[in-house]
């Protein structure tokens, strides 16, 4: 059974303006490097047993990689550890895409 919730990608858009919404990009440096959904944090899946402690002050945490396998792994792991409300972006990056959403350059 899974503890954490699915979003689609034109309910993150509406979402990710809450306060304190915390949108989390688990994918490597190489794919990141192509572009990050704006906004976004990045903590790569290998680090995130060592990083997520960023994530416990946030009201809710949004997770996602490249097609939201590795996302869901990672939205396990938190809710594991405490972190509460969290998300896994259905589909990824490919979804948020198809979606029409635009990707920015990471900061």
């Amino acid at each position: 059974m899974k503890s954490y919730s699915e979003i689609e990608a034109s309910d993150l858009f509406d979402h990710i303006t809450k306060p304190k919404v915390l949108l989390v990009d688990v994918r490597n440096d190489d794919e990141v490097a192509r572009g990050i959904i704006p906004g976004a944090m990045h903590i790569q899946l290998s680090m995130l047993p060592v990083q997520y402690e960023k994530l416990m002050n946030a009201n809710s945490v949004v997770f996602y990689c490249h097609s939201g396998v590795r996302s869901a792994h990672a939205a396990d792991f938190a809710v594991n550890k405490g972190v509460k409300d969290v998300f896994n972006l259905v589909g990824g990056v490919i979804a948020w895409g198809k979606a029409g959403y635009i990707l920015s350059k990471k900061k």
